[in-house]
């Protein structure tokens, strides 16, 4: 849009058959594939199953990365984690007692302002 259609083209001679017909047979192209992007930009349609096959292609990747994730996870993973939880609640039960206060004290306020 806004250029010379001739630019870049060899200067033609008015009386030269075979010149004119390279030059329309480009015109002809360069027209087809304008017309080809104006019905491709368009096409709703089209726009939309692009995009419906695009996310379902997300959602499968997605998909596989959390069921890989879920078969790493295994029972035995889980027991390890809360038996190692459960020994350093007792070597060092501070922690614990503290943070089991503040629940505490946090789910009473919460039902005490119920309550009001």
């Amino acid at each position: 849009m806004g250029e010379d259609p001739s630019a870049g083209r060899a200067a033609l001679d008015p009386n030269d058959p075979e010149q004119i017909r390279a030059e329309i047979e480009q015109t002809r192209e360069e027209l087809g594939d304008t017309v080809a992007a104006l019905s491709a930009k368009t096409d709703v349609k089209a726009q939309a199953q692009r995009r419906v096959q695009d996310t379902r292609a997300t959602v499968e990747e997605k998909r596989d990365h959390i069921v890989t994730k879920a078969r790493e996870i295994t029972p035995e993973t889980a027991l390890a984690a809360a038996s190692s939880t459960s020994r350093k609640a007792r070597e060092n039960p501070l922690p614990f007692a503290v943070a089991g206060a503040f629940l505490t004290g946090l789910l009473l306020g919460r039902l005490g302002a119920r309550q009001r």
